[in-house]
């Protein structure tokens, strides 16, 4: 039985983006089979889960933040403007395409999709809620324009909200969160216990 990691994320996250290329590495060398679940996690998650939108959140928080993103950014050699022109911004269109891309072309395209939107934010300065923007990222991945529509289905809107849900029924309250076995490693800085993990099981089969 292959090893499997439920990858909940949110495309508008610095720290998903921070930990996505190492993420992606680690999977691989350990075979790991890549639930690709992107989630709404301002509008589903946060609200049942006790997370506050940047915005709200004490001026000690945001600035502890800022540091942080600073730190990581140099500590990983990953290009990164801590406040980048397009943020906040809504990730939904960008969740939804990255769905539709993961049923129509398969995870490993859902996740190179990811991880193009990421650094569309975070490094590019872009606009994911902008449909011109959507359509520039698949092009460069070679993924065909039909999945903008794609994106608006009924399916693909179904399963956004299913991953939310099964999300918040996993216990998810923040991004990136790896599950593993029902076990969950919140935030890229977790990811060394994730490989750990993957670890053990790997020599438990």
């Amino acid at each position: 039985m292959s090893l499997a990691i439920d990858y909940y994320f949110a495309p508008n996250s610095p720290w998903a983006y921070l930990g996505h290329r190492r993420f992606q590495d680690i999977a691989r060398q350990y075979g790991a089979v890549v639930r690709v679940l992107p989630v709404d996690l301002g509008g589903r998650v946060f609200p049942l889960t006790g997370g506050l939108p940047l915005a709200k959140r004490a001026p000690q928080r945001q600035a502890y933040r800022l540091l942080e993103l600073k730190r990581f950014s140099e500590w990983l050699h990953a290009p990164l403007n801590p406040t980048p022109r397009y943020f906040p911004v809504n990730p939904d269109d960008a969740a939804r395409l990255i769905v539709a891309v993961d049923l129509l072309d398969g995870p490993d395209a859902a996740m190179a999709l990811t991880g193009a939107v990421m650094r569309a934010v975070w490094v590019e300065e872009k606009n994911i809620a902008d449909e011109a923007t959507l359509a520039e990222l698949l092009t460069a991945q070679g993924l065909k324009l039909a999945r903008l529509d794609d994106a608006h289905t009924q399916r693909v809107h179904l399963r956004y909200e299913e991953d939310s849900q099964r999300a918040i029924d996993a216990g998810v309250f923040g991004a990136p969160s790896y599950v593993i076995d029902g076990e969950i490693f919140w935030g890229q800085d977790r990811l060394d216990f994730v490989e750990r993990r993957l670890q053990q099981l790997k020599g438990e089969r």
